[in-house]
């Protein structure tokens, strides 16, 4: 569902273990005011679906898709190649494989011309896919600029008093 913000990112996954991973994304995006549509799409299985998403996302109000996927990992560049609309890919890592490289690779592979930005694998990718998307959103929206702004401050503030929190346990 696509939520009450006048912003619309939507979070497509390859699979339902997904969500654990993308719900740090998700959970970031809420903190934003953005309650982004959320969809278990692949681009194996379900190839005829993700086309109709990727074809239809734009007209239904979304600005930027956030498309994570593990393995094989071709959601994010299956769908960049049929909208115009910013793909951020996350790569998750499988149960089984080589540790999300292979989605990495698959995600960042990407050829000339039809762009996904890659995100790191996992939860980290998921909670930077999320900010990224806020600041290709707050680049036209002031109060998302806001709130961006006053999030980067809170990042900052706790990392200073985590800090003098270290130095004065290292005093006494």
């Amino acid at each position: 569902m696509v939520g009450a913000s006048k912003t619309s990112i939507a979070i497509v996954m390859g699979s339902d273990s997904d969500l654990s991973t993308m719900q740090k994304c998700i959970d970031i995006l809420k903190t934003f005011d953005i309650y982004p549509e959320v969809r278990i799409i692949s681009a194996h299985r379900t190839p005829d679906i993700a086309a109709e998403f990727a074809d239809n996302a734009q007209s239904k109000g979304v600005k930027v898709i956030i498309a994570a996927a593990g393995m094989a990992a071709h959601l994010a560049g299956a769908i960049a190649g049929r909208t115009p609309l910013p793909i951020i890919g996350v790569p998750i890592q499988a149960s089984e494989g080589p540790t999300g490289m292979d989605a990495l690779l698959s995600t960042v592979q990407m050829p000339p011309g039809v762009p996904v930005a890659s995100m790191a694998i996992g939860s980290a990718g998921a909670k930077n896919a999320a900010v990224f998307a806020v600041q290709i959103l707050a680049l036209s929206d002031d109060d998302l600029a806001a709130k961006l702004d006053k999030f980067r401050k809170e990042q900052s503030a706790a990392v200073v008093a985590k800090d003098k929190k270290l130095q004065e346990s290292l005093i006494s």
